[in-house]
């Protein structure tokens, strides 16, 4: 059951926090669950589809008895903070209009994006709009993230790749996903790119390792390509021969006068 249940819900609430927190009666309840909707989906078409673009990875509220906190999760914050606060101050303004109640923003900064399965799924989503190769996209990211100290990585695309009349799916993967294991940090993510030819569905996981263990960078070094020789893998390569020595040929007699063999003989 593990392979059909996403790994953040079967976390939540164990070893993850949840990303909306507050208390509200049975009469309120429907509505404070629409106010946060509403809040979501904004920062997500703001921030993730409008450019420039904020990389916002996680939206988490807060509610307390007269206000809201809203805390953004982002890779680029200088693009959500704006210059001297401006831009934070205008999205406050524009959720408290959204919500009708007192809102306050804050902004985390993602020091590590390759290790965030969101924003390497709107990544992935982004380059394959552009028409760019899926498969050497999801090797680049598998191999960034594991370069900066993930312990697994899966990537699955699936649709019309390469705009193919029939859709499929293509898998790459990295090291190893436990996913029953609920003391294992793993991050999970969806997203669909949006292309000419039809929707691509993109879900990512990364393995971080244990819950409170530090993550740390792994150094890859990149192998150069073995050269083989003619013979075909693991056979040596044939030693060249040497060609022999070539004698220059004695120049052509001329009529009336003798060789340089005969002339010597001669003497």
């Amino acid at each position: 059951m593990g392979q059909k249940t996403s790994p953040i819900g079967f976390r939540t609430g164990i070893t993850l926090g949840w990303v909306s927190t507050w208390f509200a009666h049975k009469e309120n309840y429907g509505i404070y669950l629409v106010e946060d909707q509403k809040i979501r989906a904004y920062c997500e078409k703001r921030y993730n589809e409008r450019m420039p673009k904020g990389a916002v990875a996680r939206i988490e509220i807060v509610r307390t008895r007269n206000e809201v906190n809203v805390t953004l999760h982002s890779a680029r914050p200088g693009v959500v903070i704006g210059p001297r606060g401006a831009e934070v101050e205008k999205i406050r303004e524009e959720l408290q209009v959204l919500t009708s109640r007192e809102v306050a923003v804050n902004v985390i900064e993602i020091k590590e994006p390759d290790l965030n399965a969101r924003l390497v799924a709107l990544v992935i989503a982004e380059q394959l709009g552009r028409r760019a190769s899926y498969r050497r996209t999801m090797k680049q990211h598998c191999e960034n993230a594991m370069s900066v100290g993930a312990k697994g990585v899966k990537i699955i695309a699936s649709g019309r790749l390469g705009g193919a009349e029939m859709s499929r799916k293509e898998t790459q993967k990295l090291g190893s996903i436990p996913l029953h294991t609920l003391d294992a940090n793993v991050d999970y993510a969806t997203t669909t790119a949006r292309t000419t030819y039809g929707a691509i569905g993109i879900k990512v996981w990364i393995y971080k390792g244990k819950f409170g263990e530090e993550i740390q960078p792994v150094q890859r070094r990149r192998r150069r390509p073995r050269r083989e020789g003619f013979g075909g893998p693991g056979r040596p390569r044939p030693a060249e021969k040497t060609p022999a020595p070539v004698e220059a040929a004695a120049p052509p007699a001329v009529d009336g006068a003798p060789s340089e063999n005969v002339a010597g003989e001669g003497s």
